[in-house]
């Protein structure tokens, strides 16, 4: 239930709409009447594809029975953006409007995200109206700082509406993945030419890190093997940092046996140079040729240590034949699944910010995955995961 209250940046609440529907949420709006200048129901429903609620009087034999109804059925209630006015109205129970009585018939999670002034922000009021609603229990994710509506720099920005989306799947899965330890790799690794050069690919380990910050999100003890990357530790993981592919090799098959999930989607070069120049190789000597040598092969060694506990992912960079070739990786690895990347494409996979793929499985389902931003997508593959588990328990 996603509730857009009267501030000037109820344009991003149907955003924050979209975020959650790509990480598969039904999403019912409704809107204040402060928040229908900003935006239009029309906008809403056809993003949503469901009828968007602006006046609980406007179907007298209905609505009494809609709001309840309403907050029963919804997993979260999100109020994106908050107004300062609608805060006070939630810390003081109001029920004048129909996000308002959501708000109190619900027991499901609530999610608060305040966009205003800097001014308003920072008031004590607001700040008091704030605090009652997170002894409560109430979620609030704070404002970004930045420039406001007003030219004035400060703090009072709505959220980004993918972090905003994240916060509430991490509430309305919190604990699927409690006591499971996830075993995470991400990023490239680097192997030596010289003490000053090495061979590597373009992988960024944005879905490494991902897959590790949506885990930790979900209750998972996180351990996650990184070769060089750009990016902060997430969240509530264990972070160990590596260089080489066989460096990866040894920390990953060191912690595979007490692992319940290892999800490989960190990018391991598959060869290495023969023998590394000790010195900085001089552009007048080079040899001409590079022999190459195969670095050690994780996934398969996975495969072959696996127990029968435990559920083994796999990602296959294919630029070519890429169901046929990744399905044969699932097989000859001893993988539960695997996730399938068209790496030619330049908007999605590698080195972008949004991926795209197919989840293919043991048991012969193959789920194609639109175009989605990391986090949306580690997510649709954590919702696989533990289905998977769940029914391989059952």
């Amino acid at each position: 239930m996603l509730g857009i209250t009267g501030s000037i940046a109820a344009y991003k609440g149907a955003e924050v709409a979209r975020r959650l529907m790509d990480l598969g949420a039904d999403v019912h709006a409704t809107l204040t009447r402060a928040g229908a200048e900003f935006i239009t129901p029309l906008t809403l429903r056809t993003l949503t594809g469901n009828a968007v609620t602006l006046d609980m009087f406007e179907d007298p034999h209905e609505w009494n029975v809609k709001h309840v109804s309403l907050a029963q059925r919804a997993a979260a209630v999100v109020i994106a953006p908050a107004s300062a006015n609608a805060i006070a109205k939630l810390s003081l129970g109001l029920a004048d409007e129909f996000i308002y009585s959501v708000a109190l018939a619900t027991r499901a999670p609530i999610l608060v995200a305040p966009a205003m002034n800097d001014g308003m922000y920072s008031h004590p009021a607001t700040q008091g109206n704030l605090a009652q609603l997170r002894e409560r229990g109430v979620h609030i994710i704070d404002p970004e700082t930045g420039r406001l509506a007003s030219g004035a720099v400060g703090q009072g920005r709505l959220a980004d509406p993918e972090t905003i989306a994240a916060a509430v799947v991490s509430l309305v899965s919190a604990g699927d993945l409690q006591g499971k330890r996830i075993l995470v790799t991400a990023g490239p690794t680097r192997e030596p030419l010289d003490p000053v050069r090495f061979l590597s690919n373009r992988s960024s380990g944005r879905m490494g890190y991902a897959l590790a910050e949506a885990a930790a999100a979900r209750g998972a003890s996180v351990t996650l093997v990184s070769g060089p990357a750009a990016l902060s530790t997430p969240s509530g993981c264990e972070l160990l940092q590596v260089v080489t592919t066989e460096e990866m090799y040894d920390a990953v098959l060191a912690r595979l046996a007490t692992a319940d999930v290892l999800i490989a989607a960190g990018a391991p070069a598959d060869f290495r140079p023969a023998s590394p120049a000790p010195g900085k190789l001089k552009k007048d000597a080079h040899p001409g040729t590079l022999e190459l040598v195969p670095t050690p092969d994780i996934l398969a060694e996975c495969g072959r240590r696996k127990e029968p506990s435990q559920f083994l992912v796999g990602f296959a960079a294919e630029t070519e034949n890429l169901v046929e070739n990744a399905r044969e990786k699932l097989l000859t690895k001893n993988l539960d699944l695997i996730v399938a990347n068209d790496v030619s494409a330049t908007e999605v996979g590698i080195d972008a910010e949004r991926n795209e793929g197919h989840l293919l499985f043991a048991d012969g389902r193959d789920e194609a995955l639109p175009p989605l931003d990391k986090l949306a997508f580690a997510h649709r593959v954590l919702d696989a995961i533990v289905a998977a588990v769940q029914s391989h328990v059952d």
